[in-house]
């Protein structure tokens, strides 16, 4: 019983370091409904349209915090099949703090 218990109460503090905040949540959300189409927007995965880099390798590439900028003016790709777009300020937020959670180095 007593190891039952013990094993319950660890999976419970697991499954709590790895729940998202709610910026982070509403960063997921937002590119589960606007980015996944084409991203891997996940730890895992390909991304449905290869040339779309996965979101968790944006961090090899670039300063994740730089981003605020390009996804306020929607410049954030050159590549032409990346449509165009405009994020307000929340919305930045949420999906900078979201793009964090997959950088292994923040784990």
């Amino acid at each position: 019983m007593r190891v039952i218990l013990v094993t319950t109460a660890a999976l419970l503090v697991g499954t709590a370091a790895m729940a998202l905040s709610p910026a982070e949540q509403r960063g997921l959300t937002f590119s589960e409904a606007n980015c996944a189409l084409c991203h891997a927007i996940g730890a895992v995965g390909d991304s449905p349209l290869p040339i779309a880099p996965p979101f968790r390798d944006f961090h090899n590439n670039r300063d994740i915090d730089q981003l605020s900028e390009p996804l306020h003016t929607g410049t954030i790709s050159n590549d032409p099949s990346m449509p165009h777009f405009q994020l307000d300020a929340a919305q930045i937020a949420d999906l900078i703090a979201y793009l964090h959670t997959l950088d292994p180095k923040a784990q």
